[in-house]
């Protein structure tokens, strides 16, 4: 990911209305580098199982310090919800587009956090946010016609030599087709996955999260579970 231009984005006017970093502008050069160098050393590890919170605030108390610009609050929430939007992003772009869609999802984050009036869970805001992310994505590509491009550069065979090339593209050709059956599915089919697989949550979890009961999310993951069955099928034939 280029976090020159995450940090840069920070660094300038982030908070439109003025705000200051313990006194000093945005602009600064050294909040700049501070910024470039602490979001690169967590990108290094964001591939982990569950990137390791150090963090004892919650969410709510690491916002309201972020929103009155204190840096090191944003780094602590960038850190803690790295892996879950990477994640999701994962699940439903192109591979070689996810780093720069994930670097987006927090560009917007540090933009709009102003706005966040704590209504409901940062959480929830910040998937919401993630969405739309993505959503603008897909707009865009379809308006320069680069839908097909891209997900034909994601079968390209790999370059290690070791590779069997038959099978390596076999695997990112269902990737690809898997990726497009959960595009083409309703919201809700496709967000009851996603929390499931790309989240990690459990059911209880997402009942309570959508404000059902337990059995009408199971019944809800299952009727999801065939409709994404269905448009591979009808992909495969």
């Amino acid at each position: 990911m280029r976090l020159q231009k995450l940090g840069a984005e920070c660094a300038r006017s982030t908070y439109e209305d003025g705000s200051h970093y313990h006194g000093e502008s945005y602009a600064n050069h050294e909040t700049q580098t501070t910024l470039s160098l602490k979001l690169g050393r967590l990108m290094i590890r964001h591939d982990s199982n569950g990137m390791e919170d150090n963090h004892a605030s919650t969410d709510d108390e690491l916002v309201r310090q972020a929103q009155e610009g204190n840096l090191d609050a944003f780094s602590s929430l960038y850190e803690r919800y790295l892996p879950l939007v990477y994640n999701r992003v994962r699940y439903v772009v192109p591979e070689q587009d996810i780093e720069d869609v994930t670097q987006e999802v927090f560009i917007t984050m540090m933009r709009s956090l102003k706005s966040f009036e704590h209504k409901s869970q940062f959480s929830t805001w910040l998937r919401t946010l993630t969405n739309r992310r993505i959503a603008d994505y897909y707009r865009k590509r379809s308006r320069t016609g680069n839908q097909l491009s891209a997900d034909l550069s994601d079968i390209q065979p790999g370059l290690n030599p070791n590779l069997r090339v038959e099978a390596n593209t076999a695997a990112i050709h269902d990737r690809v087709m898997l990726r497009q059956a959960l595009g083409e599915l309703p919201e809700r089919y496709r967000e009851v996955l996603l929390l499931r697989f790309a989240e990690g949550l459990q059911f209880k979890e997402i009942a309570r999260l959508n404000g059902d009961s337990l059995e009408a999310t199971k019944s809800l993951f299952r009727r999801a579970i065939v409709a994404l069955r269905k448009q591979v099928g009808e992909k495969e034939s």
